[in-house]
């Protein structure tokens, strides 16, 4: 199928779009200005006003000229933004974070389908490589696991069975959260080598995992791994992919910036993305619980643990997709009719 081509009187909307990007950068910097501001008289309040406006008639004129484009996904998060702080009511951080959980997520999550399917590509590519390597040649266990991981397995047992008797279970959970946390925000940042530490990091975390379910498989404890880890790898993993995903989505920008600077792509692409991170690490920390607390208890059955691992993630997902929340219609609608 042929890609659409601009009317001219398009083309000539899109340029004049184009030389709008300073104006829109403004508006953006008075937006965050707003924030928490109770002197709604002061001059820079004005111009926001103001701003907000002219936004409204870009948005609708970048919907007929550039459909689809970055240029229209940009300005129509920025109009949305600035209606529910034009509209707001008095200001509080709490509804704030609840008005992007409603609004700006379910969008940013849109945008990054396409980096998601690639992610999870990758990572599931990765896990076979991984476990089939490991399982032809068993000695490459060592490239994954630690010699006193390798050590137990080998004994018939897990290096997890005895976590809560060495350390507390609030002990555990933090430093399982650190952990993934740290993870998480590895594979998002190294987007900026223009996506490729992101590969990397997806490759790496996809080979370990398969690795290490093809040398327990050896022994049959893949099983007991399993056991171990679907309570809370549901999530855990799959924030892993979505922090790969988002920095993906920043090495493409800075890779393929399309029509805007590469600066101004990347600063989208970065703060868009960062919302999934913010939320990602949220449910870490929930994650986290849950191995610190419930992975390691053999009092757990595994349908218990079942039902918590995909009862979480099927949380996330309706939390990711906006769904958590009842159907309104779109303020951003609303704001340029």
């Amino acid at each position: 199928m042929k890609s659409p081509t601009l009317k001219k009187s398009d083309s000539a909307v899109a340029h004049w779009l184009q030389g709008r990007v300073n104006v829109w950068r403004r508006h953006e910097s008075l937006l965050q200005m707003q924030r928490g501001r109770k002197d709604p008289d002061s001059s820079e309040t004005l111009e926001f006003v103001k701003g907000y406006r002219g936004l409204s008639r870009d948005v609708s004129l970048a919907r007929n000229a550039l459909p689809n484009s970055q240029i229209t996904l940009y300005l129509e998060s920025l109009l949305l933004r600035s209606f529910d702080l034009v509209h707001r009511k008095p200001y509080s951080l709490f509804r704030q974070f609840i008005n992007m959980l409603r609004f700006e997520l379910p969008q940013v999550m849109q945008e990054l389908r396409g980096a998601i399917t690639i992610s999870v590509s990758i990572f599931l590519l990765s896990a076979f490589i991984g476990w089939w390597l490991v399982y032809t040649y068993p000695e490459l266990a060592a490239l994954f696991a630690s010699p006193k991981m390798i050590e137990t397995v080998q004994k018939g047992g897990l290096w997890t069975d005895d976590l809560l008797n060495v350390v507390p279970s609030s002990m555990l959970s933090l430093g399982i959260m650190t952990n993934n946390i740290v993870v998480t925000m590895t594979a998002f940042v190294l987007g900026t080598l223009y996506g490729l530490g992101t590969l990397y990091m997806m490759s790496l975390n996809g080979a370990m995992l398969g690795g290490v379910f093809a040398f327990t498989a050896r022994y049959h404890l893949a099983g007991r791994l399993f056991e171990f880890i679907i309570a809370h790898g549901v999530v855990e993993l799959s924030v892993i992919i979505l922090a790969g995903a988002a920095g993906m989505k920043i090495g493409e920008a800075l890779v393929r910036p399309g029509q805007m600077t590469r600066r101004d792509a990347f600063n989208m692409a970065a703060s868009n993305a960062g919302k999934v991170i913010a939320v990602g690490t949220l449910l870490l920390i929930g994650a986290g619980t849950i191995e610190g607390n419930i992975s390691p208890n053999p009092s757990y059955s595994l349908s218990t643990r079942m039902a918590i691992g995909i009862g979480y993630g099927i949380f996330m997902l309706l939390l990711l997709s906006g769904r958590l929340w009842p159907r309104q219609k779109s303020s951003s609608d609303s704001g340029s009719s």
